[in-house]
């Protein structure tokens, strides 16, 4: 038996213990009646019309966007901030925020809700049960996933010799680091935010625990949905998973890196052409 041929098999026994479960929910959202056959006996997609018509579902995946889209937000540019001013002016302390962004791995969901909830059920700050008490908490249990994709990323592309290199050609730091290292990491920090975005779309404990129904998001709303309706149930989870495939389709065609590469060489050419403007202006002021 070759190497190949057992990768073949290892992949595919993986790809059948990951699609089985999830194929079988799918007939289960489709079926009418689902009994005593290996199929289902019917098959209806009145599943799918009762859950796109609840006005409650609606505004519950609606909430659950909004919440992890500023939560991902939030986090991306805090931890691109600070790793870019530990890798520029302090590369010897990176070592402690590494420490530090890894510490939401040690700290159960569970522990860290009732704690935020000690802390502002009694806090002159109002958000406990608000959706802002959960952007903040998200923001930072997805520390650990932002800060190894930005990380890697950045020593990937060797940020600190293209700055360099960006100031040598008349750039500023900050010139530097938007329109020459930014796009050149764009596809490590597309896979945080992605990786990121799939753990918080399955995240139950934090969102149960710190609002609940007051602010009822996707995850709650399957949770109360669980025990009333199966077929209703599998076409949320269904759907749960055609949303994650559309944002994942969507970062993916972001990415684009043919035009990206473009981007950034124009970028650069752009640099070379100012100091090389300027050179000239400096010999005219010579010579004059």
């Amino acid at each position: 038996m070759t190497g190949r041929f057992k990768h073949i098999i290892i992949v595919s026994v993986l790809g059948l213990y990951l699609l089985v479960p999830l194929f079988g929910t799918l007939l289960y959202s489709l079926a009418g009646e689902w009994s005593t056959t290996v199929l289902p006996e019917s098959w209806t997609l009145s599943w799918y019309k009762m859950l796109f018509e609840d006005v409650r579902f609606l505004q519950a995946l609606g909430r659950s966007i909004f919440v992890i889209s500023a939560s991902v937000t939030l986090s991306l540019a805090v931890m691109l901030l600070a790793i870019f001013i530990m890798t520029i002016y302090f590369p010897r302390r990176e070592k402690y925020l590494k420490v530090i962004s890894m510490i939401p791995y040690g700290v159960p969901g569970v522990v860290s809700a009732i704690g935020l909830l000690n802390v502002y059920s009694s806090s002159i700050i109002p958000i406990t049960g608000t959706p802002w008490i959960l952007i903040g908490s998200y923001a930072i249990i997805i520390m650990p996933f932002v800060y190894q994709g930005i990380h890697n990323s950045l020593y990937t592309v060797n940020a600190t010799e293209l700055i360099q290199a960006a100031e040598l050609l008349g750039a500023s730091k900050v010139k530097a680091v938007i329109t020459v290292v930014l796009p050149n990491m764009m596809k490590g920090i597309l896979a945080a935010a992605l990786l990121s975005i799939a753990m918080l779309f399955g995240e139950f404990a934090l969102a149960n625990l710190l609002v609940g129904g007051q602010y009822e998001t996707l995850q709650i709303y399957l949770y109360q949905q669980f025990s009333k309706n199966g077929h209703l149930t599998s076409a949320i989870v269904i759907s749960y998973y055609f949303i994650i495939m559309i944002v994942t389709g969507l970062l993916i065609q972001f990415q684009q890196p043919g035009r990206k590469k473009k981007f950034v060489s124009a970028n650069i050419n752009e640099l070379l052409l100012n100091n090389k403007t300027k050179q000239n202006k400096g010999m005219e002021g010579d010579l004059h």
